[in-house]
């Protein structure tokens, strides 16, 4: 299935035009969102993604629209695990609660930006090299196994961010001055007639050079589920523009999915495995099978794909909630005896 450029361009003028209206209708004014509004919100934008999805199938087939609703699913999940990092990020950097709002819409821009030439890439080097599915799948298996031993502690992990910047940080440090204090919610400001850098635009720069991080896994992640670059882009595209709400609404939550890591690394993997038999089916390569098509490979259907995707976030997150259930409850009585 091929996709006109006019619809390429009215996605991409929509994905504009929603990345603007946040702006200017929650962003431009600082505030710490409360949790109605990223509720309200975060539901908007889950919804509108959904529509989407229903509107794409019904234009052009189901199976095409099961392929968008699994890759959402799963970019969806992934920037769930990219919020433990932003975490992070706006720890090391003392973000104030009133301009988190701004810096991650403004990263998300970046990251959308970076992630479309990602997909136009991948969807080049596909079309030319059908082998690149077994590097996919091998790097999204790899990838899978060092998710299942990460630790989700942002505690931990806090004093590492304060300590050492990314690269795109380091560079920009050195191209222009900085300063090491905010001032308000501005990304540049002047000092003794110099132009200098505040960490607003710092931290924007590492949250979107960061998430470019995460495309290395997600996109390669979609291509397995799809070979239409729109719904990669698509599915990214709504996968990231909830995310600033998603932030504000889990909060406390964030610490409590504590195999969420555990179930992403099994999609990863699962995907990758799906990949490698992709790659089997449409074989080329003069050293597997003698260059011919491997028949006997299982083909995993997309209906499977999506229940399994599904199914682990699933269980990962209740078992989460079920392990953390405790703790919680302990840690909001000693509040209580706190307070009384």
């Amino acid at each position: 299935m091929s996709f006109p450029l006019w619809v390429w361009g009215a996605t991409a003028a929509l994905v504009v035009t929603i990345i603007v209206f946040d702006f200017y209708a929650h962003v431009r004014t600082p505030h710490e969102p409360t949790f109605r509004e990223s509720a309200r919100w975060s539901i908007f934008y889950i919804a509108f993604a959904l529509l989407f999805g229903v509107g794409l199938a019904v234009v052009w087939g189901w199976d095409h629209g099961s392929e968008y609703f699994a890759g959402y699913v799963t970019e969806k999940s992934l920037s769930v695990d990219n919020l433990f990092v932003f975490l992070i990020i706006m720890t090391g950097f003392a973000v104030p609660r009133a301009y988190q709002q701004k810096v991650l819409l403004v990263g998300v821009a970046i990251a959308l930006v970076l992630r479309t030439v990602f997909i136009l890439l991948g969807a080049a080097v596909i079309a030319q090299f059908s082998w690149v599915f077994y590097l996919f799948g091998a790097f999204l298996v790899v990838t899978g196994i060092k998710l299942a031993r990460q630790d989700h502690d942002a505690g931990s992990d806090a004093g590492s961010a304060q300590r050492s910047d990314g690269l795109a940080v380091r560079l920009l440090k050195r191209v222009v001055p900085t300063t090491e204090e905010y001032h308000g919610d501005r990304l540049t400001t002047r000092i003794g007639g110099t132009r200098y850098v505040t960490p607003m635009l710092l931290v924007m720069v590492a949250i979107g050079s960061t998430d470019l991080l995460f495309a290395l896994d997600s996109i390669p992640a979609i291509y397995g589920l799809t070979k239409e670059p729109y719904i990669v882009f698509t599915t990214n595209a709504f996968a990231l523009l909830g995310l600033r709400q998603l932030y504000f609404l889990l909060g406390g939550l964030l610490t409590r999915l504590v195999y969420l890591s555990q179930g992403l690394a099994v999609i990863l993997g699962f995907i990758g495995v799906k990949l490698v038999l992709e790659a089997l089916h449409t074989n080329e390569l003069p050293f597997v099978n003698g260059g011919r098509h491997v028949t006997w490979a299982p083909q995993i259907p997309i209906w499977m794909s999506l229940a399994v995707i599904v199914g682990t976030l699933a269980l990962a997150t209740v078992a989460s909630l079920l392990t953390t259930r405790g703790g919680a409850t302990r840690v909001s009585a000693a509040e209580s005896a706190v307070v009384s």
